[in-house]
C-alpha cells in the first residue's frame, strides 16, 4: 500500500481539526445528555465509515476490508474502555459536567501513545517476522483470560499508579471546575481531576496492549492500523455518554470480545507460514461474533432501563466553593501570597517543609 506523505499529513491535520472543533463545542462545562451524545456518536461513526469508503475506492476492496476489520475490532474493544471509565468516574465522584474534559485529554493522550505503539509494532514486524507468533500467543492468552475474568472489574483504590500519584504529587481535596492544576498560597497543586486523567491514560495504555496486536492480525499496513485506531478512538467520548448507563445490559459482550481476540490470534498464527485467511472471512467472523453477543445481551436484559453506577456514600473528593475558586492564584506567572478562605497555616507550613 503506497501512502503518499500528503495523505498522512491530511489525516493528521484532519484529526487535529476535529479535536479542535470538539474542544470548542464543549468549551463550557455542562452535562452531556443522551441526545447530544447520540448526535456526536453518529457524526464520529459517519466520519470513520466515510474514511473507510475512501480507502476502499482509492486502494481497492482488500485494503478497504482491512480498514473496516480493524475499525470494528477497535470500536468493539472500546466498550470495555467505557465500562472502566464509568467505574473510575463513579469511584472519584467526578461531576458529570467535568467528565468530557477528562476524556478529551484522555483521548488525545491515547492517540499519541497508540501512534508510538503502532510505529514500534511495525518496526518489530518488519525486522522480526517471528514476533507475530508472540503477538498471536498473547492474543490467545488475553482472550482466554478475559473469559475467565469476565466478572472481575477494576478497583481504582488498588491502583499502584494512583497510590504513587497521591504520594508524590500534592493534590487538593476538591474539584476546582475543569482545572487540572491550581496555585494556592504560592503552592502549585494538582486537582483530583488530574489524578482521574492519569488513571484514564494508564488504563488506555493497558487496553492498547490488547487492541494494537489485534489490528495487526487483520492488516500489516501501519497507515490502516493507525487510522482505524484513530477514527474509532475519536468517538469514544460520545460513546461513553451514550452507553455508560447501559453497560449493565451488555452481559455477553466481554465473551464476544474474548472470542474476537482468540479468532484474530488464530488468524495471525496461521498467516505467518501456513495459511492466510481472507480478510472478507475475517471481517464476517468478527462482525458476526460482536453482533450475536450484543443481540443476546440485549435480549437477556430486555426491559431494563438506564442505570448509573452506584456512587460511594462518602465521596473521596468534594467540589470547591465559589469563594475558594475566586481566591486561587494564577497557575503560571508570578503569584501573590494571598490565602484561600480557611487556609491559614497548612499551606505555608507545607512550603516550609519543602
Amino acid at each position: 500500500m503506497d501512502v503518499p506523505l500528503w495523505l498522512w499529513l491530511a489525516v493528521l491535520g484532519g484529526i487535529v481539526a476535529m479535536l479542535a472543533v470538539d474542544l470548542f463545542a464543549h468549551r463550557k462545562a455542562h452535562v452531556i445528555g443522551v441526545r447530544e451524545a447520540a448526535v456526536w456518536s453518529a457524526i464520529w461513526v459517519a466520519i470513520g465509515l466515510a474514511f473507510g469508503a475512501y480507502i476502499w475506492s482509492a486502494y481497492g476492496a482488500e485494503f478497504g476490508q482491512q480498514y473496516f476489520a480493524g475499525y470494528v475490532i477497535e470500536k468493539s474493544l472500546a466498550v470495555d474502555n467505557v465500562f472502566v471509565w464509568a467505574i473510575i468516574f463513579t469511584y472519584f465522584a467526578v461531576p458529570r459536567e467535568y467528565q468530557h474534559r477528562v476524556l478529551f485529554f484522555g483521548v488525545l493522550g491515547a492517540l499519541i501513545f497508540r501512534g508510538i505503539f503502532i510505529a514500534g509494532g511495525s518496526v518489530l514486524i518488519a525486522s522480526f517476522s517471528w514476533i507475530l507468533y508472540i503477538f498471536a500467543a498473547f492474543l490467545l492468552w488475553t482472550g482466554y483470560k478475559m473469559i475467565r475474568q469476565r466478572n472481575e472489574h477494576l478497583d481504582p483504590e488498588k491502583s499502584k499508579a494512583l497510590r504513587l500519584f497521591r504520594r508524590y504529587v500534592p493534590t487538593t481535596d476538591a474539584y476546582h471546575g475543569q482545572r487540572f492544576l491550581i496555585r494556592r498560597n504560592g503552592l502549585l497543586m494538582a486537582t483530583p481531576l488530574l489524578a482521574v486523567l492519569v488513571l484514564v491514560e494508564i488504563t488506555d495504555v493497558i487496553f492498547a496492549v490488547d487492541s494494537i496486536p489485534a489490528i495487526f492480525a487483520v492488516t500489516d499496513e501501519p497507515f490502516l492500523v493507525f487510522t482505524a485506531n484513530a477514527f474509532a478512538i475519536l468517538g469514544l467520548r460520545a460513546m461513553y455518554f451514550l452507553l455508560a448507563d447501559l453497560i449493565h445490559r451488555f452481559i455477553y459482550l466481554k465473551i464476544g470480545l474474548a472470542l474476537v481476540l482468540i479468532w484474530v490470534g488464530i488468524k495471525m498464527m496461521l498467516k505467518v507460514d501456513l495459511f492466510y485467511i481472507p480478510t472478507t472471512i475475517s471481517l464476517a467472523v468478527i462482525t458476526t461474533i460482536i453482533g450475536i453477543s450484543i443481540y443476546l445481551s440485549l435480549r437477556a436484559t430486555r426491559g431494563q432501563g438506564r442505570k448509573a453506577f452506584q456512587a460511594p456514600v462518602t465521596p473521596p473528593f468534594r467540589v470547591a466553593t465559589d469563594e475558594e475558586i475566586a481566591a486561587l492564584q494564577p497557575v503560571w506567572g508570578r503569584a501573590s501570597q494571598r490565602q484561600a478562605p480557611g487556609d491559614t497555616e497548612r499551606e505555608p507550613d507545607a512550603r516550609r517543609r519543602r
